[in-house]
């Protein structure tokens, strides 16, 4: 069977969404052929957390793990996307009565926001109470379709937690657009920081 791979991460420019208090994302000049370098070379400024991004329990739990201590097994395999994009707050309730596999990702009207325009304070997110659920199934990685899986300054930040404190990845930025609820063959691939709270990645859908 032959699988057709697209890119669902958000290319890193200048100008693009990021979180509030973030830095900008900038690409700028190192050296550059035409000012007589015998190569071209860029600098880049950009927190961990910019554009499609991984979160490490390290990010909210202070004796989580690292990024370079999650299992890689985690980031290629087969991923549950559902489409819940006539919800306001993800809730347990939205999800599937059926035990939920490994890898779930959600398709909300998030993906409809473009990656460069300004911050959506009202984005979809999940509530504690969907993340309890995700946790009970075993469920290993979570990704959603804004730059946070929680809702914007959630008191406590409880979904985060739930999540990191069971070693639950969560992926964040990913554009979902045009997918319609099924399975999918998914893999993440975030940048190898060391003794990191999360990371720039590609992560990637396959449709046969």
């Amino acid at each position: 069977m032959t699988i057709t791979w697209h890119d669902v991460s958000i290319p890193l420019r200048e100008g693009m969404t990021v979180w509030p208090g973030d830095p900008p994302f900038e690409l700028r000049p190192d050296r550059r052929i035409a000012a007589g370098a015998t190569a071209n070379t860029s600098l880049l400024r950009l927190s961990t957390h910019t554009g499609t991004h991984v979160d490490a329990p390290w990010h909210f739990e202070d004796k989580g793990k690292r990024l370079d201590a999650v299992d890689p097994a985690v980031f290629f395999g087969d991923a549950l996307l559902l489409d819940l994009s006539d919800v306001n707050l993800v809730r347990a309730d939205h999800l599937p009565p059926e035990r939920l596999p490994e890898r779930v990702l959600f398709k909300t009207r998030n993906s409809n926001v473009p990656v460069d325009a300004p911050f959506q304070r009202d984005y979809v997110a999940l509530d504690a109470d969907a993340a309890q659920r995700l946790v009970a199934d075993g469920v290993r990685l979570v990704g959603v379709d804004y730059l946070s899986v929680a809702p914007y300054k959630q008191p406590g930040q409880p979904t985060h937690h739930i999540l990191l404190q069971h070693d639950v990845l969560v992926v964040e930025g990913l554009l979902l657009r045009g997918f319609t609820q099924g399975v999918y063959p998914f893999i993440l691939l975030p940048l190898p920081l060391a003794d990191a709270d999360g990371a720039p990645c590609r992560a990637f859908l396959g449709v046969p």
